[in-house]
């Protein structure tokens, strides 16, 4: 397995990067304190072609790989931007439209990706229930089909983009005696009769990221809104899995780069006992960790990018190790890096505060840490 990025993609990399750092990062840090989503971050990522990268040229995108998509949210981490308005990115771009992209009628694709790949639409997906989060099979929200409509009854929660968006793909059950194979997907408007968010959450972290209820009360969808076939949403939920376990983890792998140069700097201005603070073993250590966390996470991150742009099968495996080392291992080099900064590194003034607590989502959103070494441990056995 070999990545070569190619020169054209480093450049990108490297632009992404300083757009981030000069027009993205000066706004982060005010949205992150009052906790609210930022329309001017989301039109400069708009401008700057982020959340269109994967569609083709025809819808408004670029036919970037996913690859490339990494690079630009490694990027976007490395920057400094938050994590909330990232995560609503990933919603947006690789939940929503990319599931659309790829199950869409021709017609729905014409109506939906260019709206959405320019960010004049924001989008989210409705899996989550308040019953059914890492057994997303259990899902209780219905779908009945009457006078040539969806009907749709359920709550869904802990959605990203919620509060803000257009358009959701909202996964419901045709039959709840089928299990998973009554689960189908339909493209609900926020217009749509019967639809409703709740009001924002207020989270420890990712607070950038608009999250609320989605709240489904006969909810009338018309027929020709039903995405793909019916029974087949569980399906395309498991294929999100190598977008969540790649592009929307990119951004984590960035942001532990940040947490590198940030810390380095610090721990060589910092003295303490006379001597810069770097001059301890014990900092050292920690500097190292992080470095050592960094590199791992990039490498399961981009081996799943690998596969999924070579057209490989899913590999579970592969997804589980990657989510698994990202949220764990990351959360250990974030609250090392808030330890080499002391007593700063407890306080606002400094983001290293905001990483540890933005890295905490990674065990928790799109399926745990317990469920990832379950699926790890069962793969193994196996063997």
């Amino acid at each position: 397995m070999e990545f070569g990025f190619t020169e054209e993609q480093l450049m990108f990399k490297d632009s992404v990067y300083k757009f981030a750092k000069k027009e993205i990062v000066p706004l982060v840090e005010e949205a992150d304190l009052k906790s609210e989503f930022s329309m001017e971050v989301w039109r400069k990522l708009g401008e700057m072609g982020i959340l269109g990268l994967p569609f083709p040229e025809e819808l408004g995108g670029s036919g970037a790989s996913v690859e490339t998509c990494c690079l630009a949210g490694e990027a976007l981490g490395h920057a400094g931007v938050d994590q909330g308005h990232l995560l609503a990115l990933g919603a947006h771009t690789y939940l929503c439209a990319d599931t659309i992209f790829k199950h869409g009628s021709p017609e729905q694709l014409k109506k939906y990706i260019p709206k959405l790949a320019g960010g004049e639409w924001i989008g989210c997906m409705g899996l989550t229930e308040p019953g059914a989060g890492s057994d997303a099979a259990s899902i209780t929200t219905t779908a009945v089909k009457k006078d040539g409509k969806w009907i749709l009854n359920g709550t869904k929660t802990f959605i990203t983009n919620a509060p803000v968006c257009n358009v959701c793909v909202v996964y419901a059950t045709v039959d709840k005696a089928l299990k998973h194979k009554g689960i189908t997907a339909f493209i609900v408007e926020r217009g749509f009769p019967g639809f409703a968010t709740g009001a924002p959450f207020h989270k420890m972290g990712v607070r950038a990221s608009a999250t609320s209820e989605v709240i489904l009360d006969n909810c009338e969808v018309p027929e020709e809104n039903l995405l793909g076939e019916v029974g087949r949403g569980f399906e395309y939920t498991h294929e999100t899995l190598s977008w969540d376990r790649s592009s929307l983890l990119a951004p984590f792998v960035g942001a532990l780069q940040f947490a590198i140069e940030t810390c380095a700097k610090y721990s060589q201005d910092r003295v303490q006992f006379g001597r810069p603070i770097n001059a301890f073993q014990a900092i050292q250590h920690k500097l190292a960790d992080i470095k050592m966390i960094k590199e791992a996470a990039k490498m399961v991150v981009y081996r799943v990018a690998h596969d999924k742009d070579s057209g490989k099968p899913l590999n579970h495996l592969h997804t589980s190790v990657a989510k698994s080392i990202v949220g764990d291992y990351g959360i250990k080099a974030a609250s090392d890096a808030v330890q080499i900064f002391g007593g700063y590194g407890f306080i606002h003034e400094y983001p290293i505060e905001r990483f540890l607590r933005d890295v905490k989502l990674a065990q928790i959103g799109g399926g745990t840490s317990e469920m990832q070494k379950f699926i790890i441990s069962r793969i193994l056995s196996f063997m």
